[in-house]
């Protein structure tokens, strides 16, 4: 069987590696297509030794050099539409339409064009001169990225066309891409398209390097290497907070996006004006594709009263009708069932589903759990678990009181939304409530659920810890992205000829 090769050193490469894997399909639990290596050592230090030469050639490059390439790379694609997508959907099993086809691949290159867009304008590297002072400083590359993919978006997120990447190469810098072990056939392909689009603007070849998988430890070592000079993670707490103490250790910047649980906090008016409505809402959201987003809402807080009594009979009655579909793996399939194990063992009531879905070879079932808030404040550490999947544990309360205590017992998290009307008890908590939750969420939505992500140079898709690694920052938002992956330059007392052109006085 023909094993994939690596890209390195500008090259399509045997890997050195002797370990190799194969992708599935979660729908079907069959293998697909060719073994994909496992690199080792030798195939990193290769990566890494070209990209920081590399770097030293497109360095003082202008942004439009990298304008040029993410465009011409957002051509390759589009050429060759037809076959990425139906390559991740054999991979992941989400759906060719509305998802991949008509949501995540159009996202990607709208994500490209626009690096592209703030490559060429320059003005995300935020130039100062002061001429009095003769003094300078502006945004410029940083040197190689390492970008590490995650499993649930193929396209929008993967670690060679994704939002990282994209951030990474508008700001000037060399990427080394991991691609993600569910979808290696989909990276590829794309790659290739990358390949042809250095080429075709007469970049270095080496500019960009893909491996598909490598041990831990040995991406660690990576991490921790001197020419890497940035990191790029979306994916689990537990590998995010490793990865995270490697670069911490190291003294470079690290972009980790890890886990959350997304709160919704639901106030008196929402049940007693539209319960029905809202709960179409919130089921839709929560198990769209079997809520593997990392924005999915897993943990919603009621008022007290009989109304939410019956809101969450509507919402059990849904999820168990609703169809199961696909997980992208075993692995989160085993994951999510334990968590869900956890919570029931913490005291937390199963509402519906819990178990392995039999009907999809890769699945959970549609699970909605429940407990009272002094049992979550009680021991808030273990209830506020991320449970990846379609699985969303319900919080009720006896006072209205108890949901700004509840908030304030959270971690960080990416979203925090509130549901309410303009009926002056739904205002009063609400101002209660809000200072507490804003500290404590990146984005915070109002009647609104969070698992939309829009590409908008407002959006911020980031968060106080766990949640990411660092809150001033948000992994897609333009320009905002792109000043993740760069060092501020001051220049002192320097002359014109030797500034770069953003700093001239011309």
């Amino acid at each position: 069987m023909t094993t994939a090769s690596v890209y390195l050193s500008g090259e399509w490469k045997t890997s050195s590696g002797t370990k190799t894997f194969q992708a599935h399909n979660p729908a079907t639990g069959e293998v697909i297509g060719d073994q994909y290596p496992v690199s080792n050592w030798a195939d990193m230090e290769q990566a890494l030794q070209s990209a920081a030469d590399c770097d030293l050639i497109t360095r003082d490059w202008t942004g439009d050099r990298f304008a040029d390439l993410l465009e011409a790379y957002t051509s390759q694609l589009e050429n060759r539409a037809e076959e990425i997508v139906e390559q991740a959907n054999l991979e992941t099993a989400l759906p060719v339409s509305p998802r991949l086809k008509d949501a995540e691949f159009p996202r990607t290159l709208a994500q490209l064009r626009s690096a592209a867009q703030a490559a060429r304008s320059g003005e995300w590297a935020m130039p100062v001169i002061d001429e009095s002072n003769n003094i300078r400083s502006m945004y410029r590359s940083i040197g190689p990225v390492f970008v590490i993919g995650p499993n649930n978006f193929p396209l929008a997120f993967n670690g060679i066309s994704g939002g990282d990447f994209a951030a990474a190469v508008a700001a000037g810098n060399p990427v080394i891409a991991k691609a993600h072990p569910a979808h290696p056939g989909t990276t590829r392909l794309m790659a290739e398209c990358l390949v042809n689009a250095l080429l075709a603007v007469n970049f270095p070849a080496n500019f960009v390097q893909l491996i598909y998988d490598i041990a831990p430890e040995e991406g660690l070592k990576a991490i921790r290497d001197s020419r890497i000079a940035a990191v790029g993670f979306t994916g689990s707490q537990k590998a995010g907070v490793a990865i995270k103490a490697a670069a911490d250790k190291a003294g470079k910047p690290v972009y980790v996006e890890m886990s959350s649980i997304n709160p919704v906090f639901v106030l008196p008016g929402t049940l007693a004006e539209k319960s029905e409505a809202f709960a179409d809402e919130f089921t839709g959201s929560c198990l769209m594709g079997s809520g593997q987003f990392c924005t999915n809402p897993g943990l919603v807080i009621l008022p007290p009263g009989e109304e939410a009594k019956k809101w969450i009979e509507l919402v059990r009655d849904r999820f168990a009708a609703a169809k199961t579909g696909p997980l992208l793996t075993e692995g989160v399939k085993d994951s999510l069932l334990d968590s869900i194990r956890n919570l029931v063992e913490g005291g937390a009531e199963l509402l519906t589903g819990g178990h392995a879905a039999k009907e999809v070879s890769c699945a959970a079932q549609n699970t909605l759990l429940a407990v009272d808030a002094e049992k979550f404040l009680a021991d808030s550490d273990l209830f506020q678990q991320e449970a990846f999947g379609n699985c969303s544990l319900i919080v009720t309360t006896s006072d209205a009181s108890q949901m700004a205590a509840i908030a304030q017992s959270l971690e960080g998290q990416l979203t925090g939304c509130v549901y309410l009307t303009d009926q002056p008890e739904d205002e009063a908590i609400y101002q209660q409530l809000e200072p507490v939750l804003r500290r404590r969420v990146g984005r915070l939505l109002n009647n609104k659920m969070p698992t939309g992500v829009a590409v908008s140079p407002a959006m911020n898709h980031g968060g106080p810890f766990p949640a990411t690694g660092h809150p001033g920052f948000t992994a897609v938002g333009i320009p905002a992205s792109i000043r993740r992956f760069s060092m501020l330059e001051c220049y002192d007392n320097v002359p014109e000829h030797r500034l770069p052109e953003a700093l001239r006085n011309a």
